[in-house]
């Protein structure tokens, strides 16, 4: 039983309440302990549960189901000792008791001894008819072990005994998505909705199968019956809207996002979605209103103030593009993406210093594409650091050992600091590559290309 706001059930949790209150010990049946404990377990009131535990077995001491209740609190303070010697007990004197089962699993469980629960569990299953419960407890051990076809099995039954357990519904499709069995998801759906056909969740769920096989206006078809069995679901309308950007219907999109922020309280991810779309339709001054009430419903969101950086740095409004790139990094600060952005907007404004420590960022981070390196180098030789640049290129050739534009970068380097055999041995290889790229020692190191002995190793490669 639970206690309700509004009726009589709440009497013995008010004359509980009380009685902590005036310390006068009132009596109650072992039924009403049960109650109360279970509320405040519900509640996360562990404290008071525990009070009333106690009190509970000071008035019912033989009370198996308090004694039970004693025990998931063990489990729950991870006192499995306590807990396991109380279940020995409690099984002596009652062994067909399932309960007493599924807490010996819960504790198995919390061991990592993930297949006994399952057996301690299956004996469970034979002490009662009730077992759709039972059935996801086994399921979700089988998750932890992944287990994915078994667990799928065990929440396929729970909903063969209930319809509409939802819980269990979401746990089967897992199971199909982690197995990347898309088909058979549909064809489990589909089954599923011929028994239960205005089942908006299974609609739903239908629909995200066929976005993931790009099958788009199948998908379109299963999120709009999701919206004609309940026409609040918020869900179905934004994956609707994200499903018409995909078929490029950006007007419908905003339509159907707009629908989810009239149902439910303002969400950054729609909001974020019609500012995308308002961009794709060219109508930039509404795109980037939206950017901004993105971030003013969720300042902590990434994504949001990377849209508004994105939408300066198309105008070329690069100051305003670095204050909200920082923005940005303040929130994610191992994004990859964000840093070569900082980097590029800081070369924009000629802020060489902020642009190298942008690219020198991104690489740490893992980003090791060419332009990285051509560009950090570059920079780095703009600043006169030309030790660092040489250290840059030659972890670069690493990654690229054949590449002509990085070999003619570090000969130009080495012939400015008057090493002239690896500057011959670096412009030989860059000829030897692909010569189109030889301007480089001209226009990044045109004191070099004066040089009697890099104008001669040109001419004679012409």
């Amino acid at each position: 039983m639970e206690f309700s706001q509004n009726d009589n059930n709440n009497l013995p949790l008010t004359k509980f309440e009380s009685m902590l209150k005036t310390n006068h010990v009132l009596f109650f049946d072992s039924e009403e302990f049960e109650n109360i404990i279970h509320h405040y377990l519900n509640q996360g009131k562990v404290a008071l549960a525990k009070k009333a535990i106690k009190l509970g077995l000071d008035q019912h001491p033989t009370s198996i189901n308090l004694k039970l209740f004693k025990v998931e609190v063990y489990v729950f303070e991870d006192k499995l000792l306590e807990a396991d010697a109380l279940l020995n007990d409690l099984y002596s004197l009652d062994p067909l008791n399932e309960e007493i089962y599924i807490q010996k699993a819960n504790i198995l469980s919390k061991k990592d001894e993930h297949l006994k629960a399952i057996e301690v569990l299956k004996q469970a299953l034979k002490l009662t008819d009730d077992v759709i419960d039972l059935y996801a407890l086994i399921g979700m051990e089988h998750l932890f072990l992944d287990q994915f076809e078994e667990a799928k099995a065990c929440f396929i039954k729970c909903l063969e005994q209930d319809i509409e357990d939802y819980s269990a519904l979401y746990n089967v499709i897992y199971c199909f998505e982690f197995l990347n069995q898309n088909e058979d998801a549909i064809a489990y759906l589909n089954t599923f909705l011929d028994k239960n056909p205005y089942c908006e969740v299974a609609w739903h769920q239908l629909g995200k199968q066929y976005v993931a096989l790009k099958k788009h206006k199948k998908a379109l078809a299963a999120f709009d019956f999701a919206i004609i069995s309940d026409d609040t679901f918020v869900g179905a309308y934004l994956e609707r809207g994200k499903v018409l950007e995909n078929l490029r219907r950006f007007e419908d999109a905003i339509e159907n996002y707009n629908m989810s922020l009239q149902l439910d309280d303002p969400t950054s991810f729609a909001l974020l979605r019609i500012g995308k779309c308002y961009e794709k339709l060219k109508q930039d001054d509404l795109a980037v209103q939206y950017y901004y009430k993105t971030v003013h419903e969720d300042p902590l969101l990434d994504k949001g103030w990377i849209a508004i950086t994105k939408f300066h740095i198309r105008k070329k409004d690069y100051k305003k593009a670095l204050y909200y790139i920082n923005k940005a990094i303040n929130i994610d600060s191992e994004n990859v993406h964000y840093w070569k952005a900082y980097a590029l907007i800081n070369q924009r404004l000629n802020l060489f210093e902020e642009a190298e420590r942008g690219y020198k960022k991104t690489l740490e981070l893992g980003n090791y594409e060419l332009n990285t390196w051509l560009s950090r180098g570059d920079i780095l030789i703009k600043l006169g650091e030309l030790e660092a640049a040489i250290y840059n290129f030659e972890q670069a050739v690493e990654f690229y050992p054949d590449n002509a534009e990085i070999e003619y970068r570090l000969a130009g380097l080495y012939f400015s600091i008057n090493e002239i055999n690896k500057g011959t041995f670096y412009l030989k290889n860059g000829l030897r590559h692909n010569q189109a790229f030889n301007f480089i020692i001209e226009e990044l190191f045109p004191e070099v290309s004066n040089k009697i002995i890099v104008k001669n190793l040109l001419k004679t490669n012409l």
